[in-house]
């Protein structure tokens, strides 16, 4: 089982392991602990690299597979071997636009629902881009001037973001915890992962993100379009 590091530190951009196993099937590596975020919840997979001595291995994603996440290594580069004590580099650019789009996201989503009480029903996003679609009867330009200005209010209040990780029972007693339409966390999960953004939003999330929303920037509604009877979508593009 792998320790996933960076669901309480996003910012760790490298990191020490050791090598647990080989999967020669997906050419990947798996470790005892990574700070690479394997996808999920909308937010892409973490690239980057390994190196175990003077060896370097090009990681083009992480993926989860069971309780572990497999490092899938370029094809046309060898793999260390199990027992070898590496430091794993985060592809730092590429990972801090997604924590800052993830966070946007969460602005959006709890805005909109402290605002006009509209669940997500889906979502997704590449780095500095993204799109959330919202139980809304009808959408139009003045409703979505509206709701650009209310998240970079947001932005501009410098709400902290904050981590924890709860027992189910304690997490689900929190109101309005589950914001998207489905609630997509199976079963069997123990302990529940949840982030906040101080006084906007709570939610259950095991994606990255700032500390602090005025990491986010200036987030610009590009679009919208209906899809569906009440099936509202919102694209949204951060500053570089």
């Amino acid at each position: 089982m792998t320790d996933l590091l960076y669901q309480t530190d996003s910012y760790l951009q490298t990191f020490q392991a050791v090598v647990t196993a080989i999967d020669e099937a997906n050419h990947a590596v798996i470790l005892d602990r990574t700070a690479f975020y394997p996808g999920g919840g909308g937010q892409p997979y973490d690239c980057g690299t390994l190196r175990a001595g003077a060896a370097t291995y090009p990681v083009s994603r992480a993926k989860k597979a069971g309780a572990d996440v497999l490092h899938i290594i370029d094809a046309n580069s060898s793999l260390p071997f199990p027992g070898d004590r590496i430091e794993g580099t985060i592809d730092w650019e590429r990972r801090y636009k997604l924590m800052r789009t993830h966070t946007a996201m969460h602005i959006l989503c709890g805005t909109v629902f402290r605002d006009y009480g509209a669940l997500v029903t889906g979502g997704d996003m590449d780095p500095l881009q993204g799109r959330m679609d919202f139980e809304f009867e009808t959408m139009h330009r003045e409703l979505v001037e509206a709701i650009e200005a209310a998240i970079n209010a947001e932005v501009q209040n410098a709400r902290d973001v904050q981590v924890k990780i709860l027992p189910r029972a304690e997490a689900f007693a929190i109101p309005d915890l589950i914001r998207t339409k489905i609630n997509l966390l199976p079963e069997g999960i123990e302990q529940v992962r949840v982030v906040e953004i101080m006084g906007l939003d709570l939610q259950a999330d095991g994606g990255t993100h700032v500390r602090n929303t005025s990491e986010v920037g200036r987030i610009h509604v590009t679009d919208y379009k209906s899809k569906g009877k009440i099936n509202k979508r919102i694209y949204v593009q951060l500053d570089v």
